[in-house]
C-alpha cells in the first residue's frame, strides 16, 4: 500500500515538471485515500514556499477543516527539506514516506545543505543577519493572547 501511494507522488512530481513545476509532489492520505495531492508550485506560483508538502498540506487541511493531521500520511517524492520538515511537525502529521533523499535532490540541483548548516547557529551568526531589538512593547501580543478566553493552542 505504501508503495502504491509513494509511486503516485513520483508520478506527479515527474508529470509537475511537463505543467511547468519543480521536480517534486506529495501526496496526504487518510484512512487510505487521498485528501490531497501537490507538485511543487514555486515557479509558476511565484512563491518560494510553494513546495508540494506545504501546497498538499494546505488542501489537507482546508479539505478536512482542521489545521492538525494527525490521523494522516503524507507521501512524498522527495525527502522534505527543513521548511516542510517544520511544516508537517506543525501539522502533527502521523508518518511520511519518501522517495528520493536530500543527496539526491542536491544531485539534481536542488541543495539544501546551507540551510541545514544554518540552523544550530545562533541568530548573529547566520549567513542572512539577524538582529534582536530589545523592545518595551514586544511581549504584548503574546500578553493579549494569555488573557484570550477562547483561544485555540496550535
Amino acid at each position: 500500500m505504501h508503495s502504491h501511494f509513494l509511486q503516485q507522488a513520483v508520478d506527479l512530481a515527474r508529470s509537475n515538471v511537463a505543467d511547468g513545476g519543480g521536480p517534486f509532489a506529495a501526496i496526504i492520505v487518510k484512512d487510505r485515500q487521498i485528501i490531497a495531492a501537490s507538485g511543487n508550485r514555486v515557479t509558476p506560483n511565484i512563491d518560494p514556499t510553494a513546495h508540494a508538502e506545504i501546497m498538499a498540506i494546505r488542501a489537507a487541511c482546508q479539505q478536512l477543516g482542521d489545521f492538525q493531521l494527525g490521523e494522516c500520511t503524507l507521501y512524498t517524492s522527495c525527502e522534505p527539506c527543513p521548511m516542510c520538515l517544520g511544516a508537517i511537525y506543525w501539522a502533527r502529521l502521523a508518518e511520511v514516506y519518501y522517495a528520493c533523499n536530500r543527496f539526491d535532490a542536491s544531485r539534481a540541483g536542488f541543495d539544501d545543505s546551507f540551510i541545514y548548516d544554518e540552523i544550530p547557529k545562533l541568530p548573529a551568526e547566520r549567513n542572512i543577519a539577524m538582529r534582536y531589538i530589545e523592545l518595551a512593547t514586544a511581549t504584548q501580543p503574546f500578553q493579549a493572547w494569555d488573557k484570550l478566553a477562547n483561544k485555540v493552542r496550535y
